[in-house]
């Protein structure tokens, strides 16, 4: 949860546009050749179908390599879910409707302190979730939720918030917060306490599974080297709560993810998986680091070496293994389907089923590609429900300035893809004798 876009881990996630394609088309040997141009002999993939696409306001620039078309200054978050493409960046707060990608309304937030800016942007049923930065007078800052509503972007309220915390669940009557000494749910008609759960006088690492919210119990919270010695297992609709212990002194590891009733651990020496339960130890998989969760098919996957590997988060029943060599990272999975890009002018995005492993639908060209991550995992470019992604890519670039200084994006677009209508068409196959 400290990571930054800047480092090594979202550098790592641009490899994979080049090693998965790269395993398809040429077995064994990495290739950046674009999906959307398939040249090789038996190479047949599904045209994915742009929803819609729309201008966006402000100043972007398009950059060379992971990073596509981004603002000029800082950073842009977006979240997809409940019908709504919203995006946030500086003060600005931007909905569409994700039918179409009509645009819906523009929230100025306004009263706060002068550099305050938007780091998150979570999409709910009659909300959207913002978080805030906020200057403090030192080096340190923090962190308010502003709650606007769905419908026309009007100001509800605004809760304090952790600074790698915020809204881990709403709807229109009322918000959870994850703060830095508590989860609390207020009520969104009078901003009043529904309920709180004190986590301790430290921030603590936390991971949501559906209605559930884990919270580590470690002597210095997150950022501190002590072991997790216990979770707070949270129900978010009635702040019930369940103290959950392993059966050894503490858990392996940092918490690293929570799905269908596991709690995932990490460490130097791999994967640990525990019941949300009891806290009973699972299973155990040396080596191996967990990239990324498969919400709508409940599938952990987990690399290893080489490989790429699709795990039962109960049983640790392989269900998918793909060969990835030299990939460390994904996009998202979803309905087992790794989404990823090509990169540059002619870039485009593209699925390759995890199962079948084969590239099954690509866009036509997408210019400077960018896919939105929320380290939460609860925003970013993919819809929850596995059917849209949204990605900014740059219709016109300008004149560049300085050779450091990326160039002006003229033309900057959001873009929706259909993952469901991608899947269903088979536009053109490539053929050619050898």
């Amino acid at each position: 949860m400290s990571f930054t876009r800047g480092s090594a881990v979202w550098t790592r996630r641009a490899l994979l546009a080049v090693v998965l394609v790269g395993a398809v088309l040429v077995p064994g040997r990495a290739a950046s050749t674009s999906v959307g141009r398939c040249r090789h002999s038996r190479c047949q993939h599904e045209l994915a179908a742009v929803q819609w696409s729309r201008q966006l306001p402000g100043s972007w620039a398009a950059q060379s390599g992971a990073l596509g078309t981004v603002v000029s200054q800082g950073q842009a978050y977006a979240a997809v879910g409940s019908g709504l493409a919203v995006v946030g960046f500086g003060a600005s707060v931007l909905a569409y409707r994700l039918s179409d990608g009509q645009p819906l309304w523009t929230a100025q937030l306004s009263g706060f302190p002068v550099g305050s800016t938007v780091v998150s942007v979570r999409a709910w049923p009659g909300v959207v979730t913002v978080g805030l930065a906020i200057p403090g007078a030192t080096t340190s800052s923090r962190r308010d939720e502003v709650v606007l509503s769905a419908a026309t972007g009007h100001h509800i309220r605004t809760y304090p918030a952790a600074t790698y915390g915020g809204a881990v669940w709403a709807d229109a009557a009322s918000t959870v917060i994850v703060g830095t000494s508590a989860v609390t749910s207020y009520s969104n008609n009078n901003g009043r306490v529904a309920w709180r759960r004190p986590t301790g006088r430290v921030a603590q690492a936390w991971r949501r599974d559906g209605d559930n919210l884990l919270v580590t119990e470690a002597t210095g919270g997150y950022l501190g080297a002590a072991p997790v010695t216990a979770l707070r297992s949270i129900d978010l609709r009635t702040g019930g709560q369940t103290i959950v212990r392993p059966a050894s002194r503490s858990f392996a590891g940092q918490l690293s993810g929570a799905v269908d009733g596991v709690v995932l651990f990490s460490d130097s020496a791999g994967l640990s998986a525990y019941s949300e339960g009891d806290g009973a130890l699972l299973w155990q998989r040396a080596g191996a680091v967990l990239e990324v969760v498969d919400a709508v098919r409940q599938v952990v996957y987990v690399v290893r070496g080489n490989a790429l590997t699709g795990l039962d988060p109960v049983t640790r029943a392989v269900i998918t293994r793909s060969a990835t060599p030299g990939a460390a990272a994904l996009y998202a999975v979803s309905n087992g389907v790794a989404v990823g890009l090509d990169q540059g002018a002619l870039g485009d995005a593209w699925g390759y089923d995890l199962a079948r492993k084969r590239v099954i639908w690509t866009t036509s060209a997408i210019p400077w590609p960018h896919f939105f991550v929320d380290l939460s995992g609860i925003g970013g470019s993919a819809d929850p429900a596995g059917r849209t992604i949204v990605l900014t890519s740059c219709a016109q670039v300008g004149a560049a300035g300085a050779s450091t200084t990326p160039p002006p994006c003229l033309r900057p677009r959001l873009v929706a893809i259909s993952l469901a209508q991608a899947a269903r068409q088979t536009i053109r196959t490539a053929t050619r004798k050898p």
